[in-house]
């Protein structure tokens, strides 16, 4: 199956969370087991998108790893808007609540990009599997902050 980008290079890190990975040849092979379609010069840009390095493991041997951004680190907007555009399906709101609705298995990506995001209206998220609740701040509705994350996601 064909995936979008962003699903592709959130499959291609959940892969090489779990697996050593020595080679962008043996990733598309557990792509493809996996039933992902995608090619080398695909999965060479993803690595590349997606800052990983090839890193000794304990037994010696070279292999893919993607560095997290460190939870006190900032992502900038244009990222947040990005990860808002590929990944958000539907925004719905409640008094000071947001619901979000993702593809399955992605919520905590944007969750994780809203909570490292300095934006003074969002105290924080809570991540399920393709949903997540993102409160307001005080004096801030949950339809002020639906608003921004539609605007943000171009929905």
């Amino acid at each position: 199956m064909r995936l979008s980008k962003a699903a592709r290079q959130h499959r291609i890190t959940q892969i090489l969370e779990r697996e050593a990975v020595t080679s962008q040849a043996h990733l598309v092979e557990l792509l493809a087991a996996a039933g992902v379609e995608a090619t080398q010069a695909t999965v060479s840009r993803d690595l590349e998108e997606l800052g990983a390095l090839k890193v000794r493991a304990a037994a010696g041997e070279a292999v893919y790893a993607v560095p997290e951004i460190p939870r006190e680190r900032s992502v900038p907007s244009d990222h947040l808007r990005r990860v808002l555009g590929e990944w958000v399906v539907d925004v719905a709101s409640s008094m000071n609540l947001v619901v979000v609705h993702t593809p399955p298995g992605s919520a905590h990506v944007v969750a994780s990009a809203l909570d490292r995001t300095p934006l003074p209206d969002i105290l924080g998220t809570v991540a399920g599997d393709d949903t997540l609740v993102v409160i307001a701040a005080d004096g801030v509705t949950g339809d002020d902050v639906a608003r921004l994350l539609r605007e943000l996601a171009g929905l």
